[in-house]
């Protein structure tokens, strides 16, 4: 019994959960008696997602947190709300995504100013999970898992926002890169604290609402996302497992930038200004 009261106190937030990947995350670690914390930007549909998900696990303990992850003021205040209100966080999944849009010629902007993939898929999470460090660090053993995407991109860091030849898919796959790139050195920074950080392809062209808006043919149902995610938030065999790149349940090699320690370097320290100073970019 004590151990499966340890497992059911056991606290996971979802970013993007309304719908897609993060809708099926939920209601899987829901259905396992974790408690979910869910994260959305349109409050009608985080309702109703928390709803579902009350009704698919009536004992499991459900609350909600509002914001728009294209605003880094509003991610720092989500963490505030987080840290004051919650007393352990076991895992976060960082999965609330920008894909390639329905508009992909037209380039999009964040509030703070920055090319709205890279600030979304990269800044947001990364900002998010520097915010909730002492949280997870406090209930460690902890996870982060970061949903990254098969589809990468070099970084050129003369233009890392796409200011010349702009394209959301091309968009989108760097900015996937450079979440990669930092779960890399996250890991290493967070090494021997209890807090692992893993990132993964979840599964190919899903049928979520982001594939279909850019034009592309769903292969694959959601669910086939969902079990590699809830693997890297749940098997114990993975507890100390870190800093590595998954292609859905396979341990596997990211965009060769990844392991180029300049190129990583780089990426921090311009991740680290923008998100510190909040300038236009």
């Amino acid at each position: 019994m004590a151990g499966m009261n340890a497992r059911t106190a056991q606290t996971v937030l979802i970013t993007g959960a309304t719908q897609g990947l993060g809708r099926g995350i939920a209601l899987d670690l829901a259905a396992r008696g974790r408690t979910v914390l869910l994260h959305g930007r349109d409050p009608d549909r985080l309702g109703a997602t928390a709803e579902e998900v009350r009704a698919r696990a009536p004992h499991t303990e459900v609350r909600t947190y509002l914001a728009d992850l294209g605003d880094l003021d509003q991610v720092r205040a989500m963490a505030d709300r987080l840290r004051a209100t919650e007393t352990r966080l076991d895992a976060l999944v960082n999965n609330a995504v920008a894909g390639g849009g329905a508009e992909p010629l037209r380039r999009e902007r964040s509030a703070q100013g920055y090319e709205l993939r890279f600030a979304v898929n990269h800044l947001a999470p990364y900002v998010l999970t520097r915010a909730l460090l002492p949280l997870l660090t406090a209930s460690a053993p902890a996870r982060v898992v970061n949903v990254a995407s098969i589809g990468q991109e070099r970084i050129d860091f003369d233009d890392v926002m796409l200011e010349e030849g702009y394209e959301g898919l091309r968009a989108y796959c760097r900015s996937k890169l450079a979440m990669i790139m930092t779960s890399f050195e996250l890991a290493a920074e967070l090494d021997g604290t209890g807090v692992t950080v893993n990132t993964l392809h979840p599964a190919h062209l899903m049928d979520t609402r982001g594939v279909r808006e850019y034009g592309l043919t769903p292969v694959v149902a959601i669910e086939e996302g969902v079990r590699p995610t809830v693997r890297l938030v749940t098997d114990p065999d993975l507890a100390r497992t870190t800093g590595r790149y998954f292609d859905r349940f396979t341990d596997a090699r990211a965009h060769e930038q990844a392991y180029d320690a300049e190129a990583r370097r780089r990426l921090m320290e311009l991740t680290d200004r923008l998100v510190g100073v909040g300038a236009s970019a």
